[in-house]
């Protein structure tokens, strides 16, 4: 039986009206087939926008047996099947008396069921999701949050909070055995900057806002946050302290954890803070340590304080191509050990940078096109590198003149010790404008029947070849073994630099045809990778976090005690487990 729709002063929301349902990033922007099948950007958002990519379409057909004559569309919004809310009246009735903003409304509770994992946008395009929150509800400030926790603990209602919904880990997916009432708390109306410390340079604000957002306005007040997620246009800075997230220029300006300094959260059990705001303390274990990476199990982060940075004055692009993996990986290691990384460095396998080369934009110039054919002879036919092997870093420096350009000349110096050659900024540049917009290319891809996915982690340098070749040659017997009958995307990229190891991410997709049951070969082939990623010495996540999709590995991970020191503290700040999102670790069954 359908519930009654109960709503009170429902905001505008942009995670409604602006967002796709069923897929990545904004309505009006994706890619598509023309009338000639080669693949065309739409929207007006983004640099490669109205362009075409004439080469996309042929790679998908060589490499993952696309046929643009096989679809497999997905279902309209209004057939998805939304289950019943459970209604805790006295609960809903408590918010309208406190002025809150809420909503039972199946759209609304949909779209904040879940995150952007493969298994999210199956269930959205041909399913229906066990559980969704039975609730939305909208707070303006820290105030009402601290009301709202307290409207929850007094009624046993579950809160799960959430920020851009770019999880890719099921952190906010709602437990389909929680027996109570589950309130989505978006904390998309919490947008705001409370303060900018010019004298200092630290910025306050609220956690809701959009990272993007947030830089835009430091930005024109000639500052950075230094923080660049792929994901910035979407997730919220108090995600990021959620989920101890990690940017692409983390080289420069550090990784979350390393830009807070402050950090409100409410808890069951009031709000912690810190009551003085310095770059450093010794008092003890440090509580930020706790909050950063909780993801939604113990508390709702309200405000960040983070430092930022004057804007560089100049930000250079750079690329280079290596003969083969190992050269490009030990260019790392040197990069490393001579701590001479600039804001950003990655190295792409040759799968990966083959592919990266079919997305070649169709408007390129006769002499660009020309200089590109004249730069293929010289790396193969004079420097003998086999296009079947070849692989690619791109480099973005920033800082002023000088330090740029001995960035530069350190760094290439570095790389011709490595057999590497510098391949131009455009290049460089190429592949970071490609960033935002790539992750689009899924959804187009799962219209015709490609499943695809990233994962990664991080693992000490020694490791970092071995578990590279491990984990894909697993991928491949895997897929064989699960009956996918074409080819794979198959690849991986090496993406944060670190004194003792690095970051590496996975990426791997295939062509469902002719597969019973595509999303449990892509979840058996994933579950594998990960299994061997740990045992090949890599973690279980080096900034997706853990949410209920990782949290079979946890254990192996950080081991038993750890387990139960955090259980130990979300017992403390949680009694009643109102922040029940399962996240992280087992915790017991909730009671009525």
């Amino acid at each position: 039986m359908a519930n009654t729709i109960q709503q009170f002063n429902v905001p505008a929301s942009y995670r409604d009206s602006k967002l796709k349902w069923n897929g990545w990033g904004y309505k009006d922007s994706y890619f598509e087939l023309t009338k000639n099948n080669n693949v065309k950007f739409a929207g007006d958002k983004y640099e490669i926008c109205g362009s075409t990519m004439s080469q996309v379409r042929p790679w998908i057909e060589k490499n993952l047996g696309g046929d643009v004559n096989w679809k497999v569309p997905s279902q309209n919004l209004a057939e998805c099947k939304v289950p019943v809310a459970l209604v805790n009246q006295p609960f809903i009735d408590a918010l309208r008396a406190a002025g809150l903003s809420y909503s039972n409304a199946p759209a609304h509770r949909l779209v904040r069921a879940h995150g952007q994992t493969m298994h999210d946008m199956m269930t959205l395009r041909y399913g229906s999701f066990a559980r969704v929150p039975d609730l939305v509800v909208w707070p303006r400030s820290e105030s009402d949050v601290t009301r709202i926790v307290e409207l929850a603990n007094t009624h046993n209602v579950v809160i799960i909070p959430i920020g851009g919904g770019t999880s890719v880990s099921h952190g906010v997916e709602c437990p389909a055995d929680e027996p109570r009432a589950i309130c989505s708390l978006d904390m998309a109306l919490m947008d705001k900057i409370v303060w900018i410390d010019r004298a200092n340079l630290l910025c306050r604000a609220e956690a809701g806002i959009v990272g993007g957002v947030l830089e835009k306005s430091l930005n024109d007040l000639g500052y950075t946050c230094g923080h660049e997620p792929d994901s910035i246009e979407f997730s919220t800075l108090g995600g990021w302290v959620s989920t101890r997230a990690s940017g692409m220029k983390k080289n420069k300006y550090g990784n979350i954890e390393d830009l807070l300094v402050h950090v409100n959260f409410v808890t069951s059990c009031g709000l912690i803070q810190k009551q003085c705001q310095v770059p450093r303390i010794s008092c003890g274990p440090d509580l930020h340590q706790v909050i950063l990476g909780s993801e939604g199990t113990m508390g709702v982060i309200t405000e960040v304080t983070i430092k930022i940075f004057p804007l560089p004055e100049v930000k250079r692009y750079g690329s280079l191509v290596f003969p083969d993996i190992e050269h490009g990986v030990n260019f790392f290691r040197e990069v490393a050990a001579k701590r001479c990384q600039p804001a950003s460095l990655r190295l792409v396998d040759n799968q990966q940078f083959v592919m990266g080369q079919s997305m070649k934009l169709d408007d390129q110039t006769v002499w660009e096109k020309f200089k590109a054919s004249l730069s293929k002879m010289y790396l193969t036919s004079w420097k003998g590198f086999k296009l079947d092997e070849m692989v690619a870093v791109t480099c973005v420096f920033e800082g002023s003149a000088d330090e740029v350009d001995f960035q530069e000349r350190t760094l290439y110096d570095i790389a011709g010790r490595h057999k590497g050659i510098v391949g131009g900024e455009a290049n460089g540049r190429y592949g970071y404008r490609l960033t935002f917009a790539i992750a689009y290319l899924r959804d187009l891809a799962m219209d015709f029947g490609v499943l695809g996915e990233s994962f990664e982690t991080s693992v000490p340098w020694d490791k970092v070849l071995n578990l590279c070749r491990n984990v894909k040659n697993l991928i491949a017997k895997e897929g064989a073994k699960h009956g996918v009958q074409f080819g794979m995307l198959n690849s991986c990229r090496v993406t944060q630099v670190y004194d003792s190891g690095a970051a590496v991410y996975f990426y791997f997709g295939f062509n469902s045809r002719g597969l019973k049951d595509p999303m449990h070969v892509y979840e058996s082939i994933e579950s594998a990778a990960r299994d061997e990623i740990i045992a090949c010495g890599g973690s279980i996540s080096h900034h997706h976090g853990i949410g209920k999709l990782r949290k079979a590995w946890v254990d192996t991970t950080v081991g038993p005690i750890s387990i139960s020191v955090m259980g130990a503290i979300k017992n403390e700040l949680d009694p009643k487990n109102i922040f029940a999102n399962n996240n992280i670790i087992d915790t017991p069954p909730s009671k009525l």
